[in-house]
């Protein structure tokens, strides 16, 4: 089962998922992210054939129901699977396809050396946009992919091996076939709403973030400032303190996993109440009122100095002082002179 917010186990049988099943119900802590399928469906019982030549082999049709031959999304390879090969050690490497024929080289896994014909899977880290395709490189003449038979399924090759960032053309597609290649990608977390969407620049607000892609977070902000604490509740959801700000601002709240930092939007903004404190010297007090409660501040304990009343004085000290930001509704004390 493949598609957005699915994950799927290609080579794990029934009993495997029931005991995961079972496992998270008596209390285990199942923390994978939700992951997207990219390639090969994997059909059982493929043909292993010598590469010979070092080409990078991709596939460009996939017929089977819910296969993937393009990244959905934009994420993270956390995840790449061979069946069939031999040999190796073989590079997993992302392509932009130009449209035109012609692939852009974006970047390859660390060397992957199998150990078995059977399905074998390998770990990376290999950042990956919506659109770009995957395929694989053998590092010897001598060295084997799986392949499968299909109707209306074709794979391609680039001769030599691109460098990183080259744009190159493939060869012709082989039709009826297609190289036994998958790959899971995390998509990059994203954020839909922040609720409240307003708290004191003083911290501490407690805000539900909610969004897609959150399990294994390593990061949250407000603008630039990291939450002082946060806690993922699930995929979709975090819980966060907001931290202090020395700014009146609406800022946009980011959730970071090792699948990048999620995009801002307008669901994603959380604003800084506060008062800046109006500077106030050689005001007189009508005025000074008004502008402290314009700034969402109080007045506070007035002073007036011998022989001044307060009519004829003017503003000669505050606490505190002017340009601070402060929380609103905190008291400023004014002195006439």
């Amino acid at each position: 089962m493949t598609g957005a917010g699915k994950f799927r186990l290609p080579g794990f049988g029934l009993l495997a998922v029931l005991a995961v099943s079972v496992w998270a119900l008596a209390g285990g802590a199942v923390a994978s992210a939700n992951t997207i399928t990219v390639g090969s469906v994997l059909p059982p019982g493929p043909t292993s054939k010598p590469v010979g030549e070092i080409d990078t082999f991709l596939n460009t049709a996939l017929p089977e129901k819910g296969a993937n031959l393009t990244s959905p999304v934009s994420g993270v390879v956390v995840r790449w699977r061979l069946q069939g090969a031999k040999g190796g050690p073989f590079y997993l490497r992302v392509l932009r396809p130009n449209g035109l024929g012609a692939y852009t080289a974006l970047g390859k896994s660390d060397p992957a050396t199998v150990t078995s014909a059977g399905l074998q899977t390998f770990t990376t880290n290999l950042p990956i946009k919506a659109g770009d395709v995957l395929g694989v490189e053998p590092t010897n003449a001598a060295d084997e992919l799986g392949y499968s038979t299909a109707a209306g399924a074709a794979f391609t090759t680039i001769f030599p091996t691109p460098f990183e960032g080259a744009t190159v053309p493939a060869r012709a597609p082989t039709s009826g076939e297609e190289i036994e290649l998958s790959a899971e990608v995390q998509p990059t977390p994203t954020v839909t709403s922040v609720s409240p969407s307003r708290g004191s620049v003083a911290g501490g607000t407690e805000v539900k973030i909610t969004g897609a892609d959150f399990t294994s977070a390593s990061a949250v902000k407000f603008g630039t400032l990291t939450a002082a604490t946060f806690k993922v509740e699930s995929d979709s959801e975090i819980v966060a303190t907001t931290p202090k700000s020395s700014k009146v601002s609406t800022v946009d709240v980011t959730v970071t996993t090792l699948a990048g930092t999620s995009p801002t939007a307008r669901g994603d903004r959380f604003t800084y109440l506060g008062c800046v404190i109006p500077k106030l010297k050689k005001k007189k007090l009508g005025k000074a009122e008004d502008m402290i409660r314009r700034a969402g501040c109080k007045v506070g304990k007035l002073t007036v100095r011998h022989g001044v009343t307060r009519k004829t004085g003017k503003v000669v000290s505050q606490g505190p002082a002017g340009g601070k930001v402060v929380p609103r509704g905190t008291k400023v004390n004014v002195k006439l002179g």
